[in-house]
């Protein structure tokens, strides 16, 4: 059939493509719990946006499932690697997305609005802090993480000291990209969906994320030349999965800017992005849904832009670079890539279909006029 090395560049695009659907389905609605408490100014409009993604939330973290589903089957490695050294980076996002439903369940059993408010104000922490953590966690495949491998036992041995260590300024700063993208993918999606009145704040709203996206993005590529970087020197990339069998790595100052250059076609995943997010910005008036999939593809670029900026790198390793973890070192076999392959090739297509369903059954604007004559909504 293929190569091993073809394999693991198909399992790496897909990878790439599950993280894009997570950022892309669940930002929308993630955007949207994070601005409940800020564009309903009562409680009948906070309840149109959340009855806006009432029928959707839950089927878009199966993009997330499918995500880590992915990187356990297909990556074991940077798999261990992640839940040792992002543990309670993970434990905190696990913890929030338990928030979510609880907030969606039975912020309506309650007619006390004061306590409505509680709940608005959870699903507002857990739609705002998820896309910030999953952006801190790409920004620090760009620091590298304290792990290293025993040459004699191949355990992984994490050395980092917990949460705070992975806040390094430019973590924070991918982390507030992809906040920024999330709540701009959110207002238009209210700007599609919700009660006329509440859609007009959404579209005043993406003309303020929107500028902030390219704004941030724009200084994050400004910033990473003077990051040192990860460089595979004498790599082999058909051998065996053992990082430390698989070439040499050295920390180059400027190298994640020189692997752009190396490679100057690149450069149109980042344009693309910024010119995707501008388009968002002007067209949100009087194209709403245009707005929202030219901004679906300014997530895929901004995302697109990391993966391959970093490429082969999947997590590189500061404690030890030859233990970096990389496309070519840290996959599972060959058979175990071409067997799931085919079960991706099976599923995903059904997975997208029910999507496509689910979006065309629910189309159609969640208004208050709706929403003041159904209590048994949420």
């Amino acid at each position: 059939m293929f190569s091993y090395e073809v394999f693991r560049i198909i399992w790496w695009i897909l990878l790439g493509v599950l993280l894009m659907g997570f950022a892309i389905m669940d930002g929308y609605d993630m955007g949207v719990g994070a601005l409940v408490p800020f564009l309903g100014k009562t409680d009948k409009e906070r309840r149109v946006m959340i009855n806006s993604m009432g029928p959707y939330w839950e089927s878009n973290q199966v993009w997330l499932i499918l995500g880590g589903g992915a990187v356990f089957a297909a990556w074991p490695h940077v798999y261990s690697m992640a839940f040792s050294g992002f543990y309670f980076a993970i434990l905190t996002l696990l913890a929030l997305l338990i928030i979510r439903p609880v907030c969606f369940k039975f912020r309506g059993k309650h007619k006390d609005e004061s306590v409505r408010r509680i709940y608005d104000w959870g699903l507002c922490l857990s739609g705002a802090l998820p896309p910030l953590l999953c952006g801190v966690a790409v920004g620090n495949i760009f620091i590298g993480a304290n792990f290293q491998f025993d040459p004699m036992t191949m355990f992984i041995q994490y050395k980092g000291t917990g949460l705070f260590e992975l806040l390094h300024p430019f973590a924070l700063l991918c982390g507030l990209v992809s906040l920024s993208f999330s709540l701009t993918q959110g207002a238009t999606y209210l700007a599609c969906k919700a009660d006329d009145i509440i859609a007009e704040r959404a579209k005043k709203l993406v003309k303020v994320t929107a500028p902030i996206t390219i704004v941030l993005f724009i200084i994050g590529g400004i910033w990473l030349p003077f990051l040192d970087g990860f460089q595979v020197v004498n790599g082999i990339t058909g051998g065996p999965s053992n990082p430390l069998m698989s070439g040499s790595v050295e920390v180059v100052h400027g190298a994640w800017a020189m692997h752009m250059v190396a490679h100057p076609y690149l450069y149109i995943v980042p344009i693309l992005g910024i010119l995707a997010t501008a388009v968002t910005m002007v067209k949100v008036s009087s194209m709403p849904k245009f707005a929202m999939i030219t901004n679906s593809f300014a997530i895929m670029c901004i995302i697109g832009t990391a993966g391959v900026t970093a490429f082969p790198f999947l997590m590189p390793s500061s404690l030890s670079p030859n233990s970096s973890l990389t496309v070519w070192n840290a996959s599972s076999s060959k058979l175990s890539l071409e067997i799931m392959l085919c079960a991706v090739i099976i599923f995903l297509p059904i997975v997208l279909f029910y999507i496509g369903w689910v979006i065309r059954v629910m189309r159609g604007r969640v208004t208050l006029t709706e929403i003041e004559s159904d209590e048994t909504a949420y």
